[in-house]
């Protein structure tokens, strides 16, 4: 039994809120969608790719690596490029590559080269992994950006 004061505490659904999430709905739709196709992209990768115990994880690595170039190259051409729908960015950007580079990994990858007393290879997987995707991002965007100009010419 409830007080009959509570009975005014319910909150109703207005239709404003109804209507947001209405509009976000596709987004969610897309953004789950493509976190599928990413995580099964880099299943398929660490499937090619095993990684024997103590061994340095090629598969983690390479698949932050081209993830981080590929996102470089994406958000130029979304921002600064070619028109695109309004699910593209959250597709591809948030979905596939949010679902294909994983950096849990990358600390888990750390974690079992530590505890399979390998501390040094450890160490420069976390180097060489953020070096190597924050040069990647760079990179891939560097190249986007010039080649856009040069079309824009």
């Amino acid at each position: 039994m409830t007080a009959p004061e509570a009975e005014s505490l319910r909150v109703q659904p207005t239709p404003q809120r109804r209507s947001e999430w209405r509009a976000q709905a596709p987004v969610v739709a897309v953004v789950a969608v493509g976190g599928a196709i990413g995580a099964v992209a880099r299943y398929a990768l660490a499937l090619a790719l095993p990684t024997a115990a103590g061994g340095f994880p090629w598969a983690t690595f390479w698949t932050n690596v081209v993830g981080c170039a590929v996102i470089g190259a994406f958000l130029v051409l979304v921002t600064e490029g070619l028109p695109a729908h309004r699910l593209v960015r959250p597709f591809f950007g948030t979905g596939v590559l949010g679902g294909f580079t994983t950096f849990s990994t990358y600390t888990v990858d750390i974690q079992k080269l530590v505890d399979h007393g390998r501390p040094g290879t450890g160490l420069a997987y976390l180097a060489a992994t953020l070096c190597a995707a924050l040069a990647a991002v760079w990179c891939a965007a560097t190249v986007t950006r010039r080649v856009l100009t040069r079309r824009q010419r």
